[in-house]
Formats: structure tokens, sequence, C-alpha cells
């Protein structure tokens, strides 16, 4: 035996039935920060603080990384 349901409503219904808390502030924060990110285009700067956050443990973890793949191609980086 099925039984199907269908509720007609909105998105912003739905969250407020299930409780959920409404994130539109934030949203609306970082689409800000995104369009001036675009706008003013992304510095040097900018570019290496996104990929530190992205290296876990920082230049450490990158070295890790370097000898990993040193290891399965055979070869050797300098330094």
């Amino acid at each position: 035996m099925n039984i199907s349901i269908n509720v007609d409503c909105s998105p912003e219904e739905a969250r407020r039935f299930m409780g959920l808390p409404d994130l539109t502030p934030l949203h609306d924060i970082y689409l800000d920060r995104f369009k001036a990110a675009i706008t003013d285009g992304v510095t040097p700067e900018a570019f290496d603080t996104m990929l530190r956050s992205w290296m876990p443990m920082g230049d450490a973890g990158m070295n890790m990384w370097k000898r990993l793949v040193d290891q399965m191609t055979g070869t050797k980086t300098p330094g």
C-alpha cells in the first residue's frame, strides 16, 4: 500500500512549518561580498588566502601533497 501526500506551499512556508531558521540576512551578506569580489576582481592576496584556507595544515600540508605526488610519479622536486 502506498500513500502519497502533496503539500502546496512556498519554500518560505515550508521553512517556517519545519521550524528552520531564516538565513536570508546571511545569504544577502554572502551575495554582497561575492558581487564585490567579482566587481573588484580577485587580488593576489585574496587568491593566496583562499588557497591557504583550502590546504590543511598550511605549508606543511602542501609539502605533504608534493611528497605524495613525487612518490607516485617517481619524480623528485627540488627543495
